[in-house]
């Protein structure tokens, strides 16, 4: 089983945008949205959820009221400064707690829970493309990196159980916990960029991270045609990293109407940028197999 990874420096490359492109031309695949802190590839692809569950990572600790006896112990510990006294009633700000511990540790009346939290969900659904397994992660939640590991993980028992020898990643933009959760051990990484000075940038950093990883990756200039110069310029870098740069998708308004009309590109016809992403799709395949 391969795990091909497409990822960007930054949000806004259109890396989304082209993973539901391979969605339509790939076979024998299982896909799997890693963007949990923005997942957006559902909105292409329109899942039907077949099984949704709760997300469940880290702790928080809450007091009960009824078993304090108003110490101030677990005030005085918290570094975080996340409980409160008013009128000798002690609080637990959820959105302050670091779920350590501290606090649960030092109670003498063991007056404090300290259950999991949940976090968000995680989904396995059908597409028009075949089974996807994806995730929402709560507003301002942290463990996205888990979530990430988790949502992969979903994804290559679905194409162990269904005899799929690929999984499509749609990973985060930038170099964070998820995207690093996205990529390791995975076969090939696919990196989007675009032509400005924050793409190049962007690409170099996501380059590093790869190359640290020990990962082969290949580079996509997408939009190339709008600043030849920057895209020049990319190209170069790229032979210097020893980055080899498998695709240059031109600019095309046709894009951004198949996707109000819920379609990839490469399903809106035959438009100059579904040319060359076919023509993409062909060389990652050949790398692949």
């Amino acid at each position: 089983m391969k795990e091909l990874v497409i990822i960007s420096g930054k949000g806004g490359t259109g890396k989304t945008s082209l993973v539901a492109c391979f969605a339509a031309l790939a076979k024998k695949k299982v896909l799997a949205d890693c963007d949990v802190d923005a997942a957006d590839l559902h909105l292409l692809l329109e899942p039907r959820i077949l099984k949704r569950a709760p997300f469940q990572a880290g702790r928080e600790a809450i007091i009960r009221e009824a078993d304090c006896n108003g110490c101030g112990l677990c005030q005085k510990y918290c570094r975080f400064k996340a409980i409160s006294n008013l009128e000798n009633k002690f609080t637990i700000d959820p959105t302050a707690c670091e779920g350590c511990g501290v606090c649960v540790y030092f109670c003498p009346q063991k007056a404090i829970d300290f259950p999991e939290k949940t976090c968000g969900e995680w989904f396995i659904s059908d597409t028009r493309h075949g089974p996807m397994v994806h995730a929402k992660l709560g507003i301002a939640e942290e463990n996205s990196g888990k979530l990430v590991s988790l949502v992969r993980s979903q994804a290559k028992t679905i194409a162990q159980e269904q005899g799929l020898d690929l999984v499509i990643i749609d990973g985060s933009p930038g170099i964070g916990c998820p995207v690093i959760a996205s990529l390791t051990g995975a076969s090939v990484v696919l990196v989007v960029t675009e032509p400005t000075q924050s793409g190049l940038h962007d690409l170099e950093r996501v380059a590093k991270l790869s190359s640290h990883f020990k990962i082969p990756a290949l580079a996509c200039i997408n939009k190339y045609d709008i600043n030849p110069e920057m895209t020049e310029k990319i190209t170069r870098f790229c032979e210097q990293a020893g980055l080899q740069v498998v695709g240059r998708i031109p600019y095309d308004p046709l894009v951004t109407k198949a996707q109000l009309s819920r379609q990839s590109v490469v399903e809106f016809g035959d438009t100059p940028a579904a040319v060359e992403i076919r023509q993409l799709w062909q060389h990652l395949s050949d790398l692949l197999v």
